[in-house]
C-alpha cells in the first residue's frame, strides 16, 4: 500500500488523529487557512489597470464577484511542506473541519496543491479511535455548496469594510470600521445605553415580616393594605410613570407600618400548594455554551471556545461549532446508561428525549456538543491530565448531556396567605417556598442557579386560622432599576434570538468590538464608549440596513440558503451590491454631511458632548470663547446627565497651579490637565515652553515640585556604552518609557524605571536580541521542546507585558486566562504558529523591520 497523506488545521489534531491511523498515514497541519482573499496593494498592476473593483477590493464585482486571492502571510513555508509531503504518497485525505470554514480550507489546499493523486474529502465530528477510522473508510467529494457559502461570507464581509470603514474615516476618525454583523452587535449594546440613559427611576417601598416555626426561619411579604396591592418595581415604566392600579407606599408610612406591626399576630388565611415538573435543557449548542461558559465558569465567550478547541483536538469532546442540540443514538445510550450508572434507573426518562433546533441550516449536520466517544469519560478521570478551566468546561459539557436524558424534576410551591392588622390598617402578606420532590436531572445539572425562584425557603407545616407573631418586621426604600447592560452571555442569546449572524463568530465578533474600543468591559457588563455612540448613529442615518436587525437576519438566512443549494450565489451578490438600494448606490449618494456635528450629542442648555481623535469631552461657551472639560476617565454614558455636566464644567480644572520656580531660569512651573492628558510646563512666555507628561501613577491634584523638576530634566543621561561610546538616556514617549542609544530603543517594564535604572542594566538589556529574550529571567520558566515548524527550541519566559513563549526569533504572549503550569507544548507551539502568520514570516524566519527611507 502507498503512503496517505492526511491534512488537518492544527498540529494538535494532527498529533491526536495521528495516534489512531496506520503507519501508512502522514497526518500534517495546515495551521488554519493557507489562502485569503488579497491585500489590494499585492494586486499585480497591469491586473489593477485592468479592473479598478479589483484593485480596491480584490474582488472583480463586475465579473461575477470574482475573488482574487493570494497564500496568506507566514504560510510560503507550509505550503512548500505539503507540496513536498504530496510528492511521496498516492492519495490525498482533506481532513479539516466538517462546516463551512473547514470546506472552504479544503477547497483552498486542492486549488493550492493541484494533487495529481485521488483526493477524498475525510470528516468526523470526534476525534477518537473509532471515528477517524470510520471516517479514513468513509470519504466523501466535496461540498461545493459550503464553499460557496463561506466564499460569498468572505466576499460581502471584504466589500462592507472595505467600503464603509474609508467613509468612517474621512467622516468621524481613522481607524473606524463596520461589519456585517459587527456593527449591529454594537448597535445593540448602544440602544440598551441610550434605554438607560432615558430611564427614570421611581420610588416604592417593600415590608417584609421575619416568621419561625418549628425551628424554621421564612419570610412574608406585604401585598395588600386595606385590600389594594402595593408597589412594586414591575408597577412602573421606564419613564418613572405608574402604570398599574396599585398603592405606592412612602418610606415614612412603611416604617410606621413596620414599626406597628413588628410582635403583632399574622393569622393564616390560606395554604395553597401547587406540584410543578422541570424538564431539562437541551445538550449544548455553540450558543448556549458560550452563554454558560458565562454565566457558570465566568469565562468570556473567546475563553469557552478556546478551551472548548482544546477539548475537542485532544479527543475530549464532540466538535464544538454546532447550531444543532441533536445527540445521536451512541451519545443517547451512553448518557441513559451514565444516568442509569450513576443515579439509578429511576432517574432516566421514559423514553429516550430527542432534540432538535430551532432552524436549519448549514451547521445543522453536527451533533451537539458531547463528551466524545461510545462511553463518557467520568470528568473525574481527566482531572489529572487536564487544566482547571479545562476540565470545569468539559464538567458542565458532560453534566448538561447525562442531564439531557434524564427525568423531568418534580417540584412543590406552597404559598401563604397572612392578614394583619397594623397601624389601624388591614394588611396582607405572602409567603411561598420551593421544595424538591424529585431530584431527576437535577441531581447532575442543578439549574436553579440560572433562575432566582427556582428553590425558595422551604416553609413548616401551616394550617388556616395560625397564628404566628411577627419577630421582625424590615421596611425598606426601593428604586427602580434601569435595563441591564449586556453580558457576554446575554448579547451572545440576543444575536442568536434576532438571528444576528452564526453562534461560531460571536466570541470573534465580541473581542473585536471590544479590541477595536467600542465597547469596554466592566466587571461582566459590556459598556458602550461614546465614539460608538458615534459610529452607530451615522450608520443608522446613512446606511440604515447595515445595523437594521431584520435585514441582518435575513442577510444570514439567505446565506445559509446558498450553503444548502437554494440560492444562487451570483445572483444574490447582484442584489447586494449592485441593487437600487445596493451597497454601492448607497455610498455614492452619500451626500456631504458636517464631520463636527456627526460627532456631536446634545446634552442640553447648550452644552455638548464631542467625540475626538483622542476621546470625547463636553465643550462649552464661555465670554464668546471655546472651553474644553475632560470627561473623568471611568464615567460611562449613563453617567454623564446634565447635573453631572454641569458638576464638571464647575468643577475648577486642576491647572495652571503653580508648583515653584525652574532652577535653571527662574520661570514658573505650573501642572495643568490637557486634551491630552495632565503635563507640567515651564511658564517662560515662549511660543514652544518646556513640557512633560505626569506619569501615570501620578495626579495633577498632588504631584510636587520636586517630581515636576524632574519631569522636566528628562530625557535622563543613564551614561555611555563602554563598548561603541554612544550616549544611552532613558526617556518617556507615545508608547510608554523605554532606553535609546543611538537608533537604538528598547521599552522598559515601568515609568518608574527612567529615573532609577543604573548604567549597568541598562547594558545588559542591550546585550539581550532585539527579537529575544529581553528584560526576562536568567532561566526559562518552563521548556516545551522542538517545535515542529521552525525546529528551534521553544521556552516560556516573562516580560514587561507578561508571560511569554519564545522559539528565540519570535515572542508570542500567552493569554492571561491560560495559567502558563496548564499550558501544553501543542498550545505553545500553536500560539507561536499565530504569531508567525500575523507578522507574516515563515517559521524560523525573522520579524521584518521597517526600513527608514531618505529624504
Amino acid at each position: 500500500m502507498g503512503k496517505k497523506l492526511v491534512i488537518v488545521e492544527s498540529p494538535a489534531k494532527a498529533k491526536t488523529i495521528s495516534k489512531y491511523l496506520g503507519s501508512d498515514f502522514e497526518v500534517l497541519a495546515s495551521v488554519g487557512h493557507i489562502r485569503d482573499l488579497a491585500d489590494p496593494k499585492e494586486i499585480p498592476a497591469e491586473k489593477k489597470k485592468a479592473s479598478a473593483s479589483l484593485a480596491k477590493f480584490s474582488i472583480e464585482v463586475e465579473n461575477d464577484f470574482e475573488p482574487y486571492y493570494s497564500i496568506s502571510p507566514g504560510k510560503a513555508k507550509t505550503v512548500s511542506e505539503l507540496k513536498s509531503a504530496l510528492k511521496g504518497c498516492d492519495e490525498l485525505y482533506l481532513a479539516t473541519d466538517e462546516d463551512r470554514e473547514g470546506e472552504a480550507i479544503a477547497w483552498h489546499l486542492l486549488e493550492v496543491l493541484k494533487p495529481k493523486v485521488p483526493v477524498r474529502r475525510m470528516v468526523f465530528n470526534e476525534i477518537t479511535k473509532d471515528a477517524i477510522q470510520e471516517a479514513a473508510n468513509n470519504t466523501r467529494e466535496l461540498n461545493d455548496n459550503l464553499v460557496e457559502a463561506q466564499e460569498t461570507r468572505r466576499v460581502v464581509d471584504r466589500l462592507v469594510g472595505y467600503e464603509i470603514s474609508p467613509v468612517l474615516w474621512r467622516k468621524i476618525n481613522r481607524g473606524l470600521s463596520a461589519g456585517r454583523v459587527q456593527s449591529p452587535a454594537m448597535r445593540l449594546i448602544v440602544e440598551r445605553e441610550r434605554e438607560r440613559m432615558a430611564f427614570v427611576s421611581a420610588g416604592y417601598s417593600s415590608i417584609t415580616a421575619q416568621l419561625a416555626k418549628d425551628g424554621i426561619d421564612f419570610e412574608a411579604k406585604l401585598l395588600s393594605i386595606g385590600g389594594k396591592r402595593i408597589a412594586t418595581s414591575k408597577s412602573f415604566s421606564e419613564s418613572g410613570e405608574l402604570i398599574q392600579d396599585v398603592l405606592v407606599v412612602e418610606p415614612e408610612r412603611a416604617e410606621q407600618l413596620a414599626k406597628s406591626l413588628t410582635g403583632e399576630q399574622l393569622t393564616v388565611l390560606s395554604v395553597e400548594a401547587k406540584p410543578s415538573t422541570r424538564r431539562p435543557y437541551a445538550p449544548f449548542t455553540t450558543s448556549t455554551l458560550q452563554q454558560e461558559g458565562s454565566r457558570r465558569l465566568g469565562l468570556s465567550a473567546k475563553q469557552t471556545m478556546d478551551l472548548a478547541q482544546q477539548l475537542y483536538q485532544e479527543g475530549h469532546i464532540t466538535y464544538m461549532r454546532t447550531d444543532s442540540p441533536a445527540l445521536s443514538q451512541q451519545a443517547i445510550t451512553a448518557a441513559r446508561a451514565q444516568a442509569t450508572q450513576l443515579f439509578g434507573a429511576d432517574s432516566v426518562s421514559d423514553s429516550p428525549r430527542i432534540y432538535g433546533a430551532k432552524s436549519k441550516n448549514a451547521q445543522e449536520a453536527h451533533e451537539a456538543i458531547r463528551p466524545s466517544g461510545e462511553s463518557f469519560r467520568h470528568p473525574d478521570e481527566l482531572r489529572g491530565s487536564l487544566g482547571g478551566k479545562a476540565i470545569a468546561l468539559y464538567e458542565l459539557i458532560w453534566r448538561r448531556t447525562v442531564a439531557s436524558q434524564m427525568a423531568d424534576a418534580k417540584l412543590s410551591t406552597t404559598t401563604v396567605k397572612f392578614a394583619a392588622e397594623a397601624a389601624g390598617e388591614q394588611l396582607e402578606l405572602s409567603a411561598s417556598g420551593t421544595v424538591v420532590s424529585f431530584k431527576g436531572f437535577l441531581a447532575v445539572y442543578d439549574e436553579t442557579r440560572e433562575d432566582d425562584d427556582a428553590e425558595q425557603a422551604k416553609l413548616p407545616g401551616l394550617a388556616e386560622g395560625e397564628k404566628l407573631p411577627a419577630q421582625e418586621v424590615i421596611a425598606k426604600s426601593h428604586q427602580t432599576q434601569p435595563p441591564a447592560r449586556y453580558t457576554e452571555a446575554s448579547l451572545v442569546k440576543a444575536l442568536e434570538e434576532k438571528g444576528i449572524g452564526r453562534p461560531s463568530t460571536y466570541a470573534a465578533i465580541i473581542s473585536t468590538i471590544i479590541s477595536k474600543g467600542y465597547v469596554v468591559k466592566r466587571g461582566n457588563a459590556l459598556v458602550p464608549e461614546w465614539i460608538s455612540f458615534t459610529v452607530t448613529r451615522f450608520l443608522e442615518e446613512n446606511f440604515g440596513n447595515l445595523v437594521d436587525y431584520e435585514f441582518t437576519a435575513k442577510m444570514e438566512s439567505d446565506l445559509d440558503r446558498i450553503a444548502l443549494g437554494e440560492l444562487d450565489r451570483s445572483s444574490w451578490l447582484g442584489q447586494f451590491y449592485f441593487g437600487d438600494d445596493g451597497l454601492k448606490s448607497l455610498v455614492e449618494s452619500l451626500g456631504d454631511s458636517d464631520p463636527r456635528l456627526i460627532n456631536t450629542f446634545e446634552i442640553g442648555d447648550g452644552i455638548a458632548l464631542r467625540t475626538g481623535k483622542y476621546g470625547p469631552y463636553i465643550e462649552v461657551e464661555e465670554e464668546g470663547e471655546r472651553r474644553i472639560v475632560n470627561i473623568p476617565e471611568g464615567l460611562t454614558p449613563d453617567q454623564l446627565t446634565h447635573e453631572k455636566a454641569v458638576e464638571l464644567i464647575n468643577t475648577p480644572p486642576v491647572e495652571d497651579r503653580i508648583l515653584g520656580q525652574d532652577p535653571e531660569t527662574g520661570h514658573d512651573i505650573i501642572v495643568k490637565d490637557g486634551r491630552y492628558g495632565p503635563y507640567v510646563q515651564v511658564v517662560d512666555g515662549s511660543a514652544k515652553p518646556k513640557t512633560a507628561s505626569l506619569f501615570k501613577s501620578m495626579s495633577p491634584a498632588t504631584v510636587s515640585f520636586e517630581e515636576a523638576v524632574k519631569l522636566l530634566s528628562l530625557p535622563r543621561v543613564i551614561g555611555e556604552d563602554p563598548e561603541s561610546g554612544q550616549v544611552i538616556s532613558a526617556q518617556n514617549g507615545k508608547y510608554g518609557p523605554y532606553l535609546k542609544k543611538g537608533v537604538d530603543s528598547r521599552s522598559l517594564s515601568s515609568e518608574e524605571q527612567i529615573f532609577e535604572i543604573s548604567l549597568e542594566e541598562a547594558i545588559e538589556i542591550y546585550k539581550q536580541p532585539k527579537y529575544g529574550a529581553r528584560r526576562t529571567a536568567a532561566t526559562p520558566l518552563r521548556e516545551f521542546g522542538e517545535d515542529p515548524a521552525s525546529g528551534l527550541n521553544v521556552v516560556a519566559k516573562t516580560g514587561q507585558f507578561g508571560d511569554y513563549v519564545t522559539d528565540g526569533v519570535i515572542n508570542a504572549t500567552i493569554p492571561k486566562d491560560e495559567p502558563l503550569d496548564e499550558l501544553s507544548n501543542d498550545r505553545a507551539f500553536e500560539l507561536l504558529a499565530i504569531r508567525r502568520e500575523k507578522l507574516g514570516v515563515e517559521p524560523g524566519e525573522k520579524p521584518k523591520t521597517a526600513s527608514k527611507k531618505r529624504r
